[in-house]
């Protein structure tokens, strides 16, 4: 079954695309409608907005060239999954990664703050001057263990719904995963040596190496979130294998 939209309100052939993407647009990207989610069918969106195939075929199309859904031949439009293949290397959530592992996974958020984006925030995050941005520091533990350390930063022009979830409960990833369509992505690996906040964190000692893998998201451009996540360099293993392509 599809879920059905409201119309939205009368306006000129012209300005009425921009209503129905507008409304298909706010349901996926606060999170109504999840990556996965079938879209009305277009002879249902032709009924609800009493418009044209062609009307309808165009929103579609545009938010397909956004990448915010992805057309599939005789099933229908669906919201776009996160494209991790394109990713150089995939990172999964922390959580199902400690559980694949078959290790108890623990979560503790240490530290959320809502802020203006100060000047190191802007660089890290791309965004402008007058931007606010949801700060996050939490821990990820394995066995009773320190696994990771990560800070977030979320972008809330793109991602107003963080405000309400309890990241005290959930992840920030996971959270995001599940809710916040994204359309590209960016990895960084580094090393570094822990400082003395880090290995107080991590039960480590400081200058002990550690692996630090950055994370940036876009959706159409728009900044999402950026992730700087820290390992314990003798708790963590990437590996990657990789065929010949054409």
């Amino acid at each position: 079954m599809t879920a059905k939209l409201k119309p939205g309100p009368k306006a000129t052939p012209k300005a009425l695309y921009q209503v129905i993407r507008g409304d298909i647009e706010a349901k996926i990207t606060s999170g109504d409608w999840p990556p996965g989610h079938k879209l009305p069918f277009e002879h249902e969106l032709m009924e609800t907005y009493s418009c044209s195939r062609m009307t309808v075929n165009k929103v579609i199309s545009a938010l397909a060239e956004a990448g915010l859904v992805v057309r599939r031949r005789k099933a229908g439009s669906f919201v776009s999954r996160p494209r991790v293949q394109s990713a150089i290397l995939q990172i999964p959530d922390l959580k199902g990664e400690v559980e694949k592992r078959g290790e108890l996974y623990k979560y503790r958020l240490i530290d959320l703050r809502k802020r203006p984006a100060s000047a190191s925030d802007r660089a890290r995050l791309g965004v402008g001057a007058r931007a606010q941005v949801l700060a996050i520091r939490c821990l990820h533990e394995a066995e009773s263990q320190p696994f990771a350390i990560e800070d977030r930063l979320i972008n809330l022009d793109a991602v107003p719904d963080a405000l309400r979830e309890d990241f005290s409960a959930t992840p920030p990833n996971t959270w995001l995963v599940s809710h916040v369509p994204w359309t590209e992505a960016e990895h960084r690996i580094t090393a570094c040596n822990a400082d003395k906040q880090l290995a107080s964190d991590l039960r480590i000692d400081e200058g002990a190496a550690c692996l630090v893998i950055e994370r940036q998201t876009w959706r159409s451009g728009e900044p999402i979130t950026a992730v700087r996540i820290t390992h314990p360099g003798h708790l963590y293993d990437l590996i990657a294998r990789f065929t010949p392509t054409g």
